[in-house]
């Protein structure tokens, strides 16, 4: 299959078949896969995402053999990442007249990865449409799925979605549509998704609602096979996949504190996971039980424990508790630490070191990027002084409802 193969009236694809095993956020793709990129020939010539860097130039030579660069008016870019973007640099470097078409998270982040500063930008936001010339686009933001730019676009003359890398397959295709494929792709869309969308499913909410009252005839992801047959089945799968449960489901939340910063962090964490159905057990060290604080631990599913800093060192009856663990059987259960300080904040890294004496799956930022690419998740939680500015209130939920999406997982 060679760049321009007919989709629609005037939708060309136009993208590169990768055949090698290609290593792909720590996963080795035994099958290859494809990088899709598309081309309206409107009124006002636009491409839809581009292909991995690695093939830039190719991409831009083929394309420049299907339209003359300087006629395209519009290059989309769903999503920054450079399996995606990558092709970005060589084609606006024959695209001079292009505007670039993102959302407005990824404006900088385009213009430092391709030094593109000098460049047109359209801005655009959920529900924004921009008339292409005989056709027209709608643009609907989906944070998170999977990196917090990204964003969906339809075709609503011809009802076709280009979701990125959601609804995706990792594939070097032989056909390109997925009804062609000769064999049945639900296990290949369905590992795609286990991979790459399942640690955002809780941004799967948002991506349902975005297309909720959308007529789809056919969806033209990223990777992978174009489905233009069983749509229906296809986004149900999505809905099943990212479903909760809420069986059973137990934080124990220990702190000590100081000027009442902790535990203030300590009550947002309860809050958050009160509003995602989930039990919470608060416990503040030096005004319980130490017993009964144990007994919650040893019953719970997650584990947070946090404690402010004085000098350079935990406050309260914290430490005994902590020192207690390494003697229980905690495998299996999600760990936590967190804290406000006012200098330096050792104690919570203390308390870090404490949670990773035990068998508990301790979070850790890195962690959280390795699997996930998630960059606004943070383990240690560290707040500095008192958590009342938005920012850092967000910084404790975020980490909230990361544990929570890992408590709540269905699969």
């Amino acid at each position: 299959m060679k760049p321009g193969f007919k989709l629609a009236k005037d939708i060309y694809w136009v993208g590169k078949i990768d055949e090698r095993e290609v290593p792909f956020h720590r996963l080795l793709l035994t099958k290859g896969t494809t990088y899709n990129s598309y081309l309206l020939k409107t009124g006002k010539p636009t491409v839809i995402d581009t292909v991995d860097m690695e093939f830039g130039r190719e991409f831009a030579e083929q394309l420049s053999e299907l339209i003359d660069p300087l006629d395209i008016q519009y290059i989309v870019i769903n999503h920054t990442e450079p399996d995606h973007s990558g092709g970005l640099a060589a084609l606006a470097g024959k695209a001079t007249n292009a505007t670039i078409v993102c959302t407005e998270i990824a404006v900088p982040e385009i213009q430092q990865m391709y030094k593109l500063q000098h460049r047109n930008y359209l801005v655009v936001k959920d529900g924004d449409q921009l008339d292409i010339g005989g056709k027209t686009l709608l643009f609907k933001e989906t944070p998170y799925l999977h990196t917090e730019e990204t964003m969906i676009t339809y075709c609503i003359e011809d009802k076709i979605l280009f979701p990125c890398d959601i609804f995706s397959t990792h594939i070097a295709v032989e056909k390109l549509f997925a009804d062609e494929a000769g064999f049945d792709i639900t296990e290949d869309f369905k590992g795609y998704y286990q991979a790459i969308i399942h640690p955002h499913r809780r941004y799967v909410r948002t991506l349902m609602e975005a297309i909720k009252d959308l007529e789809i005839n056919m969806i033209a992801p990223s990777h992978g096979f174009v489905i233009r047959q069983d749509i229906p089945k296809f986004i149900n799968l999505y809905a099943e996949l990212s479903s909760e449960t809420t069986v059973g489901k137990k934080v124990s939340i220990v702190y000590t504190t100081i000027k009442n910063s902790t535990k203030k962090m300590a009550h947002i964490l309860q809050d958050s996971f009160l509003e995602n159905n989930i039990e919470v057990e608060l416990w503040d060290a030096d005004k319980s039980d130490e017993a009964d604080i144990l007994k919650s631990i040893a019953a719970a599913d997650a584990v947070f424990i946090g404690s402010s800093t004085k000098y350079a060192d935990m406050t309260g009856n914290l430490e005994n508790i902590l020192l207690k663990l390494k003697d229980l059987n905690l495998e299996g259960k999600l760990a936590a630490a967190f804290g406000s300080y006012g200098w330096s904040g050792e104690a919570i890294e203390v308390v870090q070191d404490y949670l990773n004496g035990t068998n508990m799956a301790v979070q850790s930022t890195s962690h959280v990027i390795k699997t996930t690419g998630m960059t606004h998740v943070e383990f240690p939680i560290r707040i500095r002084f008192s958590p009342k500015e938005k920012e850092k209130i967000s910084k404790i939920k975020n980490a909230a409802e990361f544990v929570s999406d890992l408590l709540l997982s269905a699969i």
